[in-house]
């Protein structure tokens, strides 16, 4: 965005006014960086660690947690959440990136995917409550990392596995929970600025964070308003996606078992049938020999559309691919990364009324925009359009009046037919049918939350409590352009009349057919369509939404009685949650003026959900009360109630277990059943036919030989094609619906939906040997087991179901095909059809000491060292529940995934290292040199270095990511870091 919304100039008006009187009522102390973390982790008696509501003085819980916290923020440059999150190892990482499949790069939202089960089924929270999903229309239940304020962010915890019996639905995966600073004292200035090393894809970032202590103690006010932009880049941008790679059928392969890959890779890849020019057929097929020649050569029309020149198809290697030629170039297919600019303004407040009572408060809003350049296709009319769609290939004949004399001289002197008035076909894509190719996803976020909490003290015993109120909406719009399809249809049949330019419609004798603000439209070269053309024909397209949430939550904990080794403590709650989502398209979308010509339909949902919870947390041995070997032993155990208003009921639960064998050694375990419910998008979205792509055709000549049983997939591939025998051979077949919208698919929601449930077991040990002071070795299994997955199912995912499947699946009965063997119709929707079954292990050591206690006689710091592990022995996925396929092992889920980290601190100086290991792997599991000529990819190792030195007011930081400009190991862009070396700098100011 150029220029903040109204809203947002309300909202940093409000927020920098409180902050404005909060700073000049009275002189603020200046505070050094290391007094602001010493007030963060000063004694504050029992706390609430994330995964329970149980107050407890020991944070380590039965279940494996692992925190962020905001040092790392600012000694790593980094600008938002998200960032850091990427950075653990059990997250896989998410970024506005296309991936080269040819899907758009997307609209910036990034969310947190713990262990590849799915952004969806890990849930988030502010402050340890939720937070209302950002995602479009009625979509996952998830939140952009975005829209967190990182100037008050303290830390982020992240709770691996589990969490669903103490806070509700999504925990299946584990829980992001950001905690924010409520004690902040004092004025930062904060500013970074980089850039890669290409000189590209500069960030930019400006904070102010300022707060203030009342009445001795008693009141704090804290709020912050920051601005960040990251530009967007395109396929020419980076090595790797300037290759252009594709893969098609390799007709050198003999079998098997001859070494030979089944799959030949193209570079500079392009599609041969059409291009901005306008490529020339004497027949609408794709096929080498339709293509007009003019002596012995394929021709198309020059880009100024005066004349008709010579077309070079490059090297073919079947439709629609080839290698070089003046085709349509696959790097303009997609956009490499979306550029992001994000807003946000936050206020946190308490104030204690009482020496047992607290106010609290908290205002939020977000508002982020991200920008597509290459979101649409932006028009197109070519040869492997479905001509029922209303965008066929472009009929033209002598008569057209935007035909030069020279062109139509060269054409009737190549063509006898056209001189007589037989038509010509042109297949085009459009370079300036819509005044740009971008899309913008923007959202606006509020959020409000009051709440009270205290303690009490009766039957010698304390108790806490608290009550707290939320409410937040989200304002989204996704907005670009498209074709107007009735319009262009009529534009391009244009006719001379009297000396003028004419739609033929408005030349008809019948006066019904006229179109009296019809614009012709210059088919013929590229750059040829003025604004006024572009005007009659181009459309806005998009949607905008709307979610809302309500959330009142009251707990209530405190101890029940004591036991010789401690109190045996509780806590309550009850949550009460309304959420409800709104979907508008745009108006060409409802009048269904784009594509197929099927109207959407605006829709609307809403649920509510009542909820109980208890805890409790059983300290058996402990103290004075020990066991040889027993050092100290701890239950606990949450048992949650829910009631859906459309989900219905479900019983949640979990158990733990923390031994402490002996001093320094500490087992635990836990045991949880955790669920997830029907998404308002996944239960109600309406039924709406539009054009498509499928992504992915498994009898397709580059796919046919791959899969998890390619013998399968063969088999029923063929026998489909036996029995079409009109379709042709099945060698050398490809799809157009994998990269073109071609394929009406017919989309919607599914009110059968059931809840999804997992269970969940973790056990691991900790480590602090006495013998080496300052060590932490941890390390946690985590097995996870899911039945009725929620699977959104596409056409892709339909057809993967269908020819990979040993026994005839239902799913093979969602598309149909026309008479060339092209999926046609297709069908995408959810379903409870998924079993997931995940096993790994996550291990994280620590090694911090001093340097002066090695070298005496001096001072020299200290050093921190850390690895941190995530090993994934077993992902799996079953929609059949007799085929599952295996992802553990493949660029999606790496069987070790590790970072290590060293971190130097003398005085005021602070350096860090850090590097990122990914091992070497494959795209699929079953990847052999028979399928692929690629089927193992390399090892990435990524170096980063960075350091920070404090002033005292003013704390300067530089840093290097990607030291050494380690691109994504090939041909993948996405395994590694394809941004490649960046560079930033930065200051921080305190008042």
């Amino acid at each position: 965005m150029n220029k903040l919304s109204k809203r947002a100039l309300m909202a940093s008006t409000v927020v920098g006014a409180a902050l404005s009187a909060l700073l000049t009522s009275t002189s603020v102390q200046a505070q050094t960086a290391d007094l602001a973390d010493s007030e963060q982790i000063s004694e504050v008696g029992e706390i609430v660690v994330t995964g329970t509501r149980i107050r407890r003085a020991d944070t380590s819980t039965s279940a494996p947690l692992v925190a962020v916290d905001r040092e790392v923020l600012n000694e790593r440059g980094y600008v938002q959440a998200g960032q850091a999150l990427n950075q653990n190892t059990s997250v896989v990482p998410s970024t506005p990136m296309a991936d080269g499949s040819g899907a758009q790069s997307g609209g910036g939202q990034q969310f947190p995917n713990l262990f590849g089960l799915g952004a969806g089924r890990t849930l988030t929270l502010v402050n340890g409550r939720r937070f209302v999903t950002t995602a479009q229309g009625m979509g996952d239940r998830v939140v952009d990392t975005n829209i967190i304020p990182v100037g008050l962010l303290k830390r982020v915890d992240v709770v691996q596995a589990g969490g669903a019996a103490v806070y509700g639905s999504d925990a299946i995966a584990g829980v992001i929970n950001y905690v924010l600073r409520d004690d902040f004292d004092g004025l930062e200035l904060d500013a970074q600025y980089g850039l890669s090393w290409r000189g590209d894809y500069p960030q930019s970032s400006l904070r102010l964070t300022a707060g203030r202590n009342f009445l001795d103690g008693r009141a704090n006010l804290a709020g912050s308003i920051e601005w960040s932009e990251s530009d967007s880049l395109l396929s020419y941008d980076r090595p790797i996606s300037n290759l252009a790679r594709l893969t098609t059928s390799n007709s050198a392969d003999t079998g098997p078992n001859d070494g030979i890959p089944a799959l030949k890779e193209i570079l500079h890849g392009r599609f041969w049938p059409f291009n901005y020019n306008g490529v020339i057929y004497t027949t609408p097929a794709p096929v080498p020999a339709m293509l007009l020649q003019i002596g012995g050569a394929p021709t198309q029309f020059a880009a100024d559309g005066q004349s008709v020149v010579g077309y070079d198809t490059g090297t073919i290697y079947g439709v629609p691919f080839a290698s070089g030629g003046d085709g349509w170039d696959y790097r303009e297919i997609a956009a490499l990364y979306s550029g992001v600019e994000r807003f946000n303004t936050s206020l946190i407040g308490r104030f204690d009324l009482t020496d047992r009572v607290r106010l609290t408060g908290e205002f939020t809003y977000a508002q982020t925009e991200g920008r597509d350049p290459f979101g649409t296709q932006g028009g197109s009319n070519t040869v492997l359009n479905n001509a029922a769609s209303g965008a066929g290939v472009l009929t033209f004949t002598r008569n057209n009046a935007f035909l030069t004399p020279q062109a139509r001289a060269q054409l009737e002197a190549a063509s006898p037919a056209f001189a007589a008035g037989a038509p010509l076909f042109l297949s085009k894509q459009w370079a300036d049918a819509v005044p740009t190719r971008e899309f913008v996803h923007a959202t606006d976020v509020w959020r409000g939350q009051i709440g009270l909490e205290g303690d009490f003290d009766f039957a010698d015993r304390n108790f806490y409590w608290s009550l707290s109120y939320s409410r937040a909406q989200v304002d989204g719009e996704r907005s670009g352009w498209g074709v107007w399809t009735q319009r262009m249809q009529k534009a391009v049949n244009a006719v001379n009349q009297g000396g003028q330019v004419v739609c033929a419609v408005n030349a008809d004798a019948d006066p019904s057919n006229d179109d009296a603000g019809c614009v012709p439209i210059n088919i013929f070269g590229a750059g040829t369509v003025t604004d006024a053309m572009r005007d009659y024909v181009s459309v806005r397209v998009g949607e905008t939404y709307e979610n809302t949430q309500d959330n009142f939550l009251a707990t209530l904990g405190g101890t029940m009685f004591e036991l010789p080794a401690g109190p045996v403590s509780f806590s309550l709650a009850y949550e009460y949650r309304a959420e409800d989502a709104a979907f508008t398209p745009s108006e060409a979308g409802q009048q269904g003026l784009t594509g197929s010509g099927a109207k959407s339909v605006p829709t609307s949902g809403d649920y509510n959900t009542n909820e109980f919870s208890a805890e409790l947390l059983i300290p058996v041995l402990g103290g004075d009360f020990t066991l040889p070997f027993v050092q100290s032993l701890e239950l606990d155990g949450a048992y949650r109630v829910v009631d859906n208003s459309i989900a219905g009921r479900e019983n949640v639960w979990g158990a733990g277990l923390r031994w402490g064998v002996v001093d320094g050694v500490t087992v635990r375990v836990s045991r949880s059943r955790n669920f997830r419910a029907p998404t308002l998008n996944q239960l109600f979205a309406p039924s709406t036919t539009s054009l498509g792509s499928i992504t992915r055709n498994p009898c397709d000549a580059d796919r046919i030989a791959t899969g998890p049983n390619p013998a399968v997939r063969r088999a029923n591939c063929e026998a489909l094609f036996a029995a079409n025998p009109g379709w042709g051979p099945l060698e050398g077949f490809q799809d157009p619906g994998e990269n073109f919208n071609n394929v009406m698919i017919t989309s919607g929601g599914n009110p059968d939906l059931r809840n999804e449930l997992s269970d969940t077991t973790t056990y691991g040990v900790i480590l602090q040997p006495r013998f080496i002071p300052g060590l932490t070795i941890v390390a946690d299994r985590v097995e996870v087991e899911l039945k009725d997955g929620l699977s959104p199912f596409a056409p892709v995912d339909f057809m993967a179901t269908c020819f990979d499947s040993s026994e005839r699946s239902s799913a093979c009965d969602t598309f149909t095909y026309n008479d060339q063997g092209h999926v046609a119709t297709a069908i995408s929707t959810t379903f409870n059809a998924g079993r997931v079954r995940y096993e790994g292990e996550v291990y994280n050591i620590n090694y911090g000491f001093s340097l002066d206690d090695w070298f005496q006689g001096g001072y020299y710091g200290s050093l921190e060292l850390n690895a941190e592990i995530t090993h994934t022995a077993l992902l799996e996925t079953s929609v059949t529940g007799f085929d599952y396929l295996r992802t553990d092992g493949t660029t999606a889920s790496p069987d070790w995934v590790s970072r290590y980290d060293v971190r130097y601190a003398r005085g005021p100086l602070r350096l860090t290292y850090s590097m990122s290991y990914l091992p070497k792997t494959k795209v699929n599991r079953f990847d052999t040199i028979e399928s692929t000529p690629t089927p193992d990819i390399d090892a990435n190792i990524r170096h980063n270095v960075s350091a920070l030195y404090d002033f005292g007011k003013y704390t300067l930081r530089a840093g290097v990511t990607n030291l050494t400009d380690e691109q994504p190991s090939f041909p993948t862009r996405n395994y590694g870091d394809i941004l490649g070396r960046q560079l930033f700098v930065g200051v921080n100011a305190r008042f």
